[in-house]
């Protein structure tokens, strides 16, 4: 399966998101996509203040999460 995270360049909480996911993905089967929102008009307008946020479809993660949160989340998603 494949997550998506949205976020932007220079966010240092995108980096730590990233870190954590790149972790925590790969072990329970998950790809990781980075989505640059600066690049998407609409997705400033959606979630410029929210990021980093992970995106699976209809699902989201919004930070703040710990990593116990997203491992939880990612479960979810397999099942």
């Amino acid at each position: 399966m494949q997550i998506q995270l949205l976020g932007t360049s220079g966010c240092h909480l995108c980096d730590v998101a990233e870190r954590m996911v790149r972790r925590i993905a790969p072990p329970l089967g998950f790809a990781l996509e980075l989505v640059d929102i600066a690049e998407d008009d609409h997705l400033v307008e959606q979630y410029g203040m929210a990021i980093p946020v992970l995106k699976c479809g209809e699902q989201q993660l919004g930070w703040p999460f710990a990593e116990e949160q997203l491992t939880q989340w990612l479960q979810t998603l397999a099942q």
